[in-house]
């Protein structure tokens, strides 16, 4: 995701608090991930009338909120161990929410939980705060309340105001004196979409990511959102964005200037949604690498691709691609979009999905018949720079429309940048080393990292269509080698289960009303 203005921004969320210790010691951080329909979310969300996922109407909210969201200024020491957050380095993939994923932080003293977004393509990490204008809860559809955690500066001991003599305050020239707070503003592509502040400075309470047993305090600066506008009070981002770019002010950047952890960072975005996240992390042997373009006035995660491959057929086509965890699919410009759009077309086997009365966000679907329980799709994979392969193993999506399913290629043609979206993420551990400059990938089902990093990841299933969510929202104030292979049977992937973790903090958007 990505914005105009001076910080960045992510999507949407829910809440809930766990409750969080501390002590001291530093090292590597990680936390997990987790999508909203992943299987151990689903468990612990047992909601009655949930409707289908997979409609028109759902992939085309989340391209929707892509464009909306997207389009921001584009924008240790070797004895240190990986650190994550206190509550745990699993993160949630939240479907019905952008099929983003979503952590668990703590912050101040007395620790206070928020569950936010993940988001690499933007920098600032901001929270609802002491807010005039922002979302504060939830209406479930039988009318239960479930309030959302709102950040105080009184209401903790070791929070403070960051004046503007400060090096990470941008917005120095809106001070009227060095001692002033320093204010900042996200504006957005969405009109009238902004979050506006004073940053703060607080405890972030952190974790070594191996044993679990030594706390960390990292103070970090962030933005108290006081005012939220726009899509903000419509389910983006209702409960705070955890930034994760290159800039000063992001929490990487912090921790790896405070020598908290290495400078660099992985996300694990497993295929059933379950995820990992781990500061400090700066890879293994064997993994996929390319060196990020560095180009740009303002850095991001950019590489560049030199070959696609679609259904065993490459082609040479060099261009660059921004990795952005806060994307739901990928976008990208021409030639790319039409060369692989239109090869994998070439490949298709079913027969491709004409109705213009569909709905659907995506150029490229494919019909499935009644009961069909298997079906062939041309692999994707892409070389970057440098020589590795990069072997998508998610291309597809399967949507349930009223004739019947589609499957459909995950891509959507962009006017403007190239973004490869958590879709082609999804079976890998994905390194952002800002100190070797490079992007490292290897293939992982997030469970046992060290385990599953040496371990191929199989060719994708095609999941059956799971639930979709058409929200009630208002606002209030107050490596896999496989070259051209095909999925097998379209059944959902099987994972081990972590439910009691799960059952702590899950409340989800798509069900309820915001308040």
């Amino acid at each position: 995701m990505r914005e105009l203005s001076s910080y960045s921004c992510v999507l949407l969320l829910v809440v809930l608090a766990l409750s969080a210790g501390s002590c001291y010691g530093f090292g590597t951080f990680g936390f997990d991930i987790h999508h909203r329909y992943s299987d151990p979310v689903k468990q612990i969300l047992a909601v009655d009338e949930l409707p289908a996922k997979g409609s028109p109407e759902f992939y085309s909210a989340m391209v929707h909120r892509d464009k909306i969201i997207k389009g921001r200024r584009l924008a240790t020491a070797n004895d240190q161990t990986p650190v994550t957050f206190l509550d745990g380095n699993e993160t949630y993939r939240l479907d019905d929410l952008g099929f983003l994923h979503y952590a668990n932080v703590s912050i101040g003293t007395p620790a206070v939980s928020f569950l936010v977004a993940l988001d690499t393509g933007s920098d600032l990490f901001w929270l609802p705060c002491d807010c005039s204008k922002c979302v504060r809860g939830l209406k479930t559809s039988d009318n239960q309340m479930i309030e959302f955690n709102i950040y105080s500066l009184n209401s903790s001991n070791t929070s403070s105001k960051v004046p503007c003599s400060s090096a990470l305050c941008e917005q120095q020239k809106q001070c009227s004196s060095p001692q002033s707070n320093c204010p900042y503003e996200v504006l957005y592509l969405s009109n009238g979409t902004s979050s506006t502040g004073v940053l703060v400075e607080d405890v972030l309470h952190l974790t070594t990511d191996e044993d679990k047993t030594k706390a960390v305090e990292a103070k970090i600066t962030f933005g108290c959102g006081q005012t939220q506008t726009g899509s903000f009070l419509n389910g983006a981002a209702p409960n705070g964005l955890f930034g994760l770019g290159m800039d000063n002010v992001s929490v990487p950047s912090i921790l790896a200037n405070e020598n908290l952890a290495s400078n660099s960072f992985s996300m694990c975005f497993g295929v059933d949604g379950v995820g990992r996240i781990t500061f400090g992390d700066r890879g293994s042997s064997g993994q996929g690498e390319t060196p990020f373009n560095l180009r740009q006035s303002h850095p991001t995660y950019n590489v560049s691709i030199t070959q696609v491959n679609v259904g065993g057929n490459t082609a040479d086509l060099d261009f660059n691609a921004i990795f952005d965890s806060g994307t739901s699919f990928t976008y990208l410009n021409d030639p790319a979009y039409t060369l692989i759009s239109e090869n994998f077309n070439n490949f298709a086997t079913e027969k491709r999905h004409t109705s213009n009365s569909s709905g659907l966000p995506f150029e490229y679907c494919y019909d499935l018949s009644a009961n069909q329980t298997s079906f062939n799709y041309p692999i994707v994979n892409l070389t970057m720079k440098g020589g590795d392969y990069f072997f998508v193993n998610d291309p597809i999506i399967v949507i349930s429309l009223q004739g019947g399913d589609v499957y459909c290629l995950g891509i959507v043609k962009s006017d403007n940048v190239n973004i490869i979206g958590q879709n082609f993420m999804t079976g890998y551990r994905i390194v952002f080393d800002r100190e070797r400059m490079v992007l490292g990938w290897k293939a992982s089902d997030c469970y046992d990292i060290e385990a599953s990093n040496t371990l191929p990841v199989n060719p994708p299933t095609a999941v059956p269509p799971a639930i979709a969510v058409n929200p009630e929202a208002t606002s209030g104030n107050a490596n896999n080698t496989n070259i051209s292979g095909a999925s097998p049977s379209i059944t959902s992937p099987s994972r081990h289960l972590k439910t009691l973790f799960y059952a702590l903090t899950f409340a989800l958007i798509p069900f309820f009303a915001l308040i």
